[in-house]
């Protein structure tokens, strides 16, 4: 299979000072044969970057690989850039990927795309099945990359190549970019050839990945005398002279295009080669290029420069019959054109369908087009926007052609432009959808639509500038007559936007004064509930507890049936939990918002609410509920194509839930996956935070202390306090590393004012932000009785909310402070809570506190016990540290660590035991489901990961349980 890049126009001729490239190609093809052969440790794909100025050859290596390849019997395909369709989003890529897909018929094709249909196709060109769905670009770099696999594995080997790719749309480059790194590990060679000093300066990704490979881009130069007298004497005989063959080479300036050429229209005009041809010489090198070319085309007739005008304004492969329409020339005459265009080496036979045509080199297309007179260009363009409508291309190739044109108030123009911007924001393009609305913006629109036009620019560049977002918003809204839904997207929008560039107190004021005016219930409440979410998650709130007697108020009074209401009730249920009321009160209002569903990606909601409300089952000692949460909402994102901060920040927080439950290498596993999520987009700080400080606690708690520290320097982390409320609580992780260093009296001082910030605002759960234990730890050495006090505070503040986690890891602190005799109820208590909990580590850290402090009394043989269980509970969870202070415990008590008997795989939470001894007993799942207060889904989902972890299914269920030991929950 072969398509999409032209064939040299050298016809066969060889390749002069060229040998080091084609052994580097020949070399790569080499590789990726033996790789699909099956040589061991043989390389598989690759990459090959050629790189010069115009001229220079780099179009007849690329035709060269292609022919190599088609020798050796690889796949083939490519694509290349336009000089004047670089505003084209994806273009490149759909050069690569259509062929192949048009190929299938259109089951097969949504066969073979899946779910990714709907986040890919208009990138690619596919009519599109969801007109409403507007994936990120991460979510579609993703699924393109899934794509060309697949297209690899399917036509493996393949070769890949990409020409003028300095003239590549830069939706084409970031993809490329990104995607090039997993050619290592694919049957593919990537080439790519381009121009570096014309390379955009916003093409850095691309740059870096063809600078800073494993080799170095080919740079091409100009060719030696010898090299252009052997083209010469090619065309026109061996007696040519030596001094007339260096004359060639000097006006060439050693160019391979323009001695080709040269030697070419030497050829046709029978000359010999003398120093009397020197003349006829110099005539024909100026007409190669520059004003020679422009004046050679003038000779060949006006209708025949229109033609050649209308092909440069259309630009790559066209149509002659749409640039006929263009130069208003008739069939007889663009056919004329035609045979005349070709036989003067400016146009040939182009890849596209039918009898396309295309400039034979790039710089013969540039030269024309800066030919045209500038206001018959601008005429031209408008007629090409014209005649793309009415060929039916779609909005976004008519609108290419309208950037060209001068604004005139058309809004059959504005409307065209808002067009485009719509496909390529479903093509997840946002760049270009900006470029298309600010356009549109001059043009100017109606005054009616202007609000709304402002809006949709504003979502344009949500993603890629949020702070013009903000200034298009706060322009728009100063709008006269906007309906009042679209003033209430405006709104959200820009409260949205304000708050993730740190300006949380500007969303709240802005959300407030927006619900005062408003006179739509549905929307005063949804502007309530905005307000209400934005001044939650602000640090610098000045009365958190009056805004919490609102919205208990205002809770009170819903019913959750709308919507708006929904959201106000899982606030109040966020509240409820940080505020440390009962668990109850939490759970009952979270339910209640859950009641109809909460969506991750309603674009005029946000998924902040929503995804405290999952998390919030977490802190109740509900994982399992807080996990089908998120793995829905994860999943919500990804089939919607949003696979940036939302999809980092679930699995970062979808990690933090695992850590919680004490999988310590799982939750490490998935919140480096979120941290690398969030570092593919441009903006994504907030996902940053939440990623390291979770993993800074994961590292901690897995004895890397020396790892947490390289990873908080590299973030900065401690320097900077953002304006938003981030979980957990960045200066209380911060203390913890501090901790872990000894250097308490820098994580006392930073403890201190976190206890003071979060005693202002009454938020008093320990489960949420255990500042108390932390700071009783650090003092625990030096002011014993202050330790111990906030360590029975935080233990009663743990009894109120009332999570058996909380509570235990609380009482174990109160122990660990209190020391001595005294303490070794508290450690019992400690261990007696987490083993109705799921905190497995946590656990674990009791059993290892409670075996110390009973060794340290002399009761060694219940301390045996203990530090046996804490150290199989440790090397389970991960947590390698723990596990070494329960060997030294073990050590000092002068006992041996027995072997551990169980894989962590094997271990059941308490929990899960208490399922499966349900359902041995034989309670059908709505009686274990109401025993243990799940749903009836969480107890499927329970027995199945039971039945995984132990081997066996429901027939073996009861035999298994009586082998295992009593559960870590």
């Amino acid at each position: 299979m072969t398509h999409g890049l032209r064939q040299p126009i050298t016809e066969h001729r060889p390749l002069l000072e060229r040998d080091q490239e084609l052994q580097a190609l020949d070399s790569a093809l080499s590789a990726l044969r033996d790789a699909v052969d099956g040589v061991p440790q043989a390389p598989r794909g690759g990459l090959l970057a050629l790189t010069g100025e115009g001229g220079l050859g780099k179009t007849t290596l690329v035709a060269a690989a292609r022919a190599r390849a088609a020798a050796h019997g690889f796949t083939v395909v490519s694509g290349k850039g336009g000089e004047k369709e670089q505003g084209l989003a994806f273009r490149v890529v759909r050069q690569v990927m259509q062929p192949a897909l048009a190929m299938m018929g259109e089951t097969e094709r949504r066969a073979f795309l899946g779910s990714w249909y709907g986040i890919v196709g208009a990138a690619l060109g596919l009519e599109a099945t969801d007109t409403a769905r507007m994936p990120d670009p991460t979510g579609v770099r993703d699924g393109l990359d899934w794509v060309m696999t697949r297209l690899t594995v399917m036509n493996a080997p393949l070769v890949l190549l990409l020409d003028d790719m300095h003239w590549a749309d830069a939706e084409s480059l970031d993809w490329l970019a990104s995607f090039a790194p997993r050619v290592a590990d694919l049957p593919l060679l990537i080439v790519v050839a381009y121009r570096s000093d014309e390379l955009p300066p916003d093409a850095t990704s691309f740059r870096t990945l063809v600078e800073r490979h494993e080799k170095r881009p080919h740079a091409l130069s100009p060719l030696g005398k010898a090299s252009v007298a052997r083209i010469v004497r090619d065309e026109v005989g061996e007696e040519a002279e030596d001094e007339f063959c260096d004359e060639c080479w000097t006006v060439t300036g050693g160019s391979p295009f323009e001695a080709v050429e040269l030697a070419i229209r030497l050829g046709e005009r029978q000359v010999k080669g003398t120093q009397d041809d020197l003349p006829v010489m110099r005539d024909l090198a100026a007409a190669v290029k520059g004003p020679g070319l422009i004046e050679r085309l003038n000779r060949l007739g006006p209708s025949t420069v229109r033609f050649a005008w209308a092909a440069a304004v259309l630009g790559g492969t066209f149509s002659p019959e749409l640039a006929a329409g263009i130069a208003v020339v008739g069939c007889e005459e663009a056919a004329e054109a035609t045979e005349k265009l070709r036989a003067s080496r400016i146009l040939a036979d182009g890849d596209g369908p039918g009898d396309s045509l295309e400039f034979v080199h790039p710089l013969i297309a540039t030269t024309i087009y800066r030919a045209i007179p500038s206001g018959l260009r601008v005429g031209m363009h408008n007629a090409a926007a014209e005649a793309a409508h009415a060929a039916g291309f779609g909005p976004s190739a008519a609108a290419r052609h309208l950037l060209e044109v001068p604004c005139d108030g058309r809004p059959e123009a504005v409307a065209c432009l808002r067009a485009a911007a719509r496909e390529y924001l479903r093509a997840g393009a946002p760049e270009a959808a900006r470029r298309m609305l600010t356009r549109a913006l001059q043009e100017p629109p109606p005054p009616e639509d202007r609000a709304a036009l402002l809006h949709e620019l504003a979502c344009s560049t949500f993603l890629i500038e949020p702070t013009a977002t903000v200034s298009h918003l706060q322009e728009a809204l100063t709008e006269p007559g906007i309906d009042p839904d679209l003033r209430a997207s405006i709104v959200y929008r820009l409260t949205q936007a304000l708050a993730h560039t740190d300006r949380l107190t500007e969303a709240a004021a802005v959300a407030a004064d927006e619900a005062r005016q408003a006179r739509n219930p549905r929307i005063r409440l949804r502007m309530q509930a905005d307000h209400l979410v934005w001044s939650a998650f602000r640090t610098d709130e000045a009365d958190s507890s009056a805004r919490s007697r609102r919205l208990t108020r205002l809770a009170a009074k819903l019913t959750g049936r709308g919507l708006e209401e929904r959201y106000v009730l899982g606030l109040r249920a966020w509240d409820a939990l940080v505020r440390g009321e009962p668990r109850r009160t939490a759970l009952g209002h979270a339910e209640e918002a859950l009641i109809g569903g909460m969506s991750w990606t309603d674009e005029n909601r946000g998924f902040e609410v929503p995804v405290a409300v999952a998390l919030l089952f977490m802190y109740c000692d509900q994982p399992w509920r807080a996990e089908e949460l998120f793995s829905k909402g994860m999943a919500e994102c990804e089939h919607k194509g949003w696979r940036g901060s939302h999809l980092a920040q679930g699995q970062t927080l979808f990690g933090y839930i695992r850590y919680r439950r004490g999988c310590l290498a799982e939750a490490e596993e998935l919140v480096r996956a979120g941290l690398r999520t969030a570092e593919r987009v441009e903006g994504a700080v907030p996902a940053q935070w939440f990623a390291i400080g979770i993993l800074i606690q994961i590292l901690l708690a897995r004895g890397r202390t020396a790892d947490a520290r390289r990873l908080a320097d590299s973030y900065h982390f401690g320097d900077v306090v953002p304006n938003a409320v981030i979980f957990p609580d960045p200066r209380t992780v911060y203390a913890e590393l501090l901790l872990a260093e000894e250097r308490r009296p820098e994580a006392a001082r930073l403890l201190s004012s976190v206890g003071d910030w979060l005693e202002s605002r009454t938020w008093r759960n320990p489960a949420w932000c255990p500042w108390q234990l932390n700071l009783a730890s650090v003092l625990a050495p030096t002011a014993p009785d202050r330790a111990v006090s906030l360590a029975r505070d935080a233990v009663k503040r743990a009894r109120d909310f009332g999570a058996a986690s909380a509570i235990g890891q609380a009482l174990r602190i109160e122990a660990e402070v209190t020391g001595g005799s005294a303490a070794l109820d508290l450690h019992a208590e400690a261990v007696e809570h987490l083993e109705g909990s799921p905190a497995s580590y946590e656990l674990a850290r009791a059993l290892v506190g409670h075996g110390a402090a009973l060794s340290r009394n002399g009761r060694v043989q219940e301390a045996a016990d203990r530090l046996y269980q804490g150290l199989e509970g440790a090397v389970h969870c991960g947590a390698e540290a723990l596990a070494a202070q329960a060997r030294e415990e073990l050590s000092g008590a002068g006992l041996r660590p027995l072997p551990l008997r169980y894989a962590q795989t094997d271990m059941l939470t308490a929990h899960e035991r208490r399922t499966a001894e349900l359902a041995v007993q034989g309670h059908p799942v709505g009686v274990i489901a109401k025993d243990l207060r799940l749903t009836e889904q969480g107890v499927r989902q329970l027995l199945s990961r039971v039945y995984r972890k132990i081997g066996t299914d429901a027939t073996g269920l009861a035999t298994a349980l009586e082998t295992l030991p009593r559960p870590h929950p």
